[in-house]
């Protein structure tokens, strides 16, 4: 992925959240992708969510097979309106470029998000549209959240009071 770099004031930070049926893409599917975009000054400015299709050949990993199957209501969310992965990927590139040329990828290293998104990217649609990307744990406050995740199954984000951010 790019490197992190300054965030300036006409910055967009896009915050994602997905849910997958394995550890790592491409012997394993993205099943959903879920992003909302903010603006610097952490005000929200646009979502997408999308149900992928399951990639030819992957399957399912067994540690995910069995906390799919306590949240069977899930799985099944997660496959209505599926669209096949390089359509997804496709128009996400395009929502983000939509954004502007200074929108950063909010990645958690904690969470396979990251590297989910930027493989399909890549594989897909052929590139990563994102000027850079910035951790989204720290020191400082961020302004902005995970998106809300579709899921019941998922615990509740709370979406923080939009605060003024300073550039570097």
């Amino acid at each position: 992925m790019p490197p992190e770099f300054d965030i300036a004031p006409t910055t967009f930070h896009v915050t994602t959240h997905v849910h997958t049926d394995g550890p790592i893409p491409g012997p394993h599917s993205l099943l959903t992708l879920t992003s909302s975009a903010y603006g610097a000054d952490g005000v929200l400015i646009g979502t997408f969510t999308a149900n992928l299709r399951e990639l030819p050949g992957a399957t399912l990993h067994p540690t995910a097979l069995a906390t799919w199957r306590t949240r069977a209501e899930d799985w099944l969310l997660t496959r209505r309106a599926s669209r096949p992965p390089g359509q997804v990927a496709n128009d996400y590139a395009a929502w983000v470029t939509d954004l502007g040329e200074r929108a950063l990828f909010v990645a958690d290293p904690e969470e396979p998000d990251h590297l989910f998104v930027y493989w399909y990217l890549q594989r897909f649609a052929g590139r990563w549209p994102f000027a850079g990307t910035v951790p989204a744990l720290g020191g400082t406050p961020r302004p902005w959240a995970p998106p809300p995740c579709p899921l019941r199954g998922c615990a509740p984000v709370e979406v923080p009071e939009p605060t003024e951010v300073t550039a570097a």
